[in-house]
């Protein structure tokens, strides 16, 4: 095989290097599956790598990109074969293991999902980690009693990209869905994708939350932390369900026990990367490719080419980024 083009990310000192290298097959890391790379994605745990505005790799050099979709060239489990469609998501991906960003993967068979029917390569990786992530947490709330019926559920961090897949998911399954924003200015796109409402962050009082404030929201999906967090478990209703996914905002969590013994609310920690059981992993991307597909995904996600790759990080330090970044490695 000739070498091909992938991204590595070398940490030093004063933080990182991330550049284009060349490799060969030999380089990358052990697994019984070699895929040939179609796409990959950017989540904000990428672009904290990339940039070293988090210490994210748990190696001294790895290829970035926790998530990647492709087709399988060689496979030493028989259940996977040569042609085969398949995607991984999290896992060690791009933090301990050489990861998406480059023309071939080489992983472990346990960490390979064969793509759904109604799904395609891209979109894999228009949903991706933070898709996945919406999904997952989705189904746990639903196992713990969300429904429709029982009112409205509020998402934070809505046009990043949890935020968004999680409100235009919940739209198609029915839910009254209120997009908790801090950019005003994308009210209009939050409603093209499913938002019934808007709240600007702006109007919440988060220098005086109450124990137990008016009692508002069936369920949320909360990717900042800290007082974002807090306030909405104030504002729960009875047996309400918290699907917490993020800390864009804080990592703290200063609140009380009243929602929780008063209300009965849920509190349910959302870990993506190794918590899901395989069983569990397949079902929500079974449900990603039916039931809570939203009809705009192309709407909500958009394609860059590879080479373009180290130029979008910044923006999603910064916070510009809306939606979804697909990576095209062969465009």
């Amino acid at each position: 095989m000739n070498p091909f083009k992938a991204y590595r990310i070398t940490q030093q000192d004063k933080g990182v290097v991330a550049e284009f290298v060349q490799c060969a097959l030999d380089d990358l890391d052990p697994g019984e599956v070699v895929i040939r790379v179609a796409y990959s994605d950017i989540n904000y745990k990428d672009a904290l790598a990339a940039t070293g505005k988090g210490r994210i790799l748990l190696r001294p050099a790895c290829i970035g990109g926790i998530d990647l979709s492709g087709t399988v060239l060689s496979s030493a489990d028989a259940r996977f074969a040569k042609g085969d469609a398949v995607l991984v998501v999290g896992h060690e991906l791009g933090v301990k293991h050489h990861g998406g960003y480059a023309e071939y993967a080489r992983v472990p068979a346990n960490w390979v999902v064969k793509l759904p029917q109604g799904l395609t390569l891209w979109d894999a990786m228009a949903f991706g980690t933070a898709g996945y992530t919406a999904g997952l947490a989705i189904a746990k709330m639903e196992r713990n009693g969300l429904r429709p019926a029982n009112g409205p559920v509020i998402v934070s961090g809505a046009t990043g990209g949890v935020g968004s897949i999680a409100i235009a998911a919940l739209a198609k399954l029915g839910y009254h869905v209120v997009a908790l924003t801090g950019k005003d200015s994308e009210a209009d796109w939050l409603k093209s994708i499913g938002a019934r409402e808007i709240k600007p962050r702006k109007e919440l009082e988060l220098s005086r939350i109450r124990p137990l404030d008016r009692a508002t929201w069936a369920g949320a999906i909360d990717n900042l932390g800290g007082e974002v967090l807090a306030w909405m478990a104030s504002t729960m209703k009875v047996n309400g369900v918290i699907g917490s996914i993020g800390l864009a905002a804080s990592h703290t969590l200063n609140t009380t026990v009243m929602p929780f013994i008063l209300r009965g609310v849920s509190l349910l920690g959302i870990n993506s990367t190794d918590a899901p059981s395989p069983e569990l992993e397949r079902e929500v991307w079974h449900r990603l490719a039916t039931d809570l597909r939203p009809a705009m995904l192309k709407d909500i996600a958009r394609t860059i080419p590879f080479d373009q790759l180290p130029g979008a990080f910044e923006d999603f330090i910064q916070g510009k980024v809306r939606g979804r970044i697909v990576v095209d490695l062969n465009p």
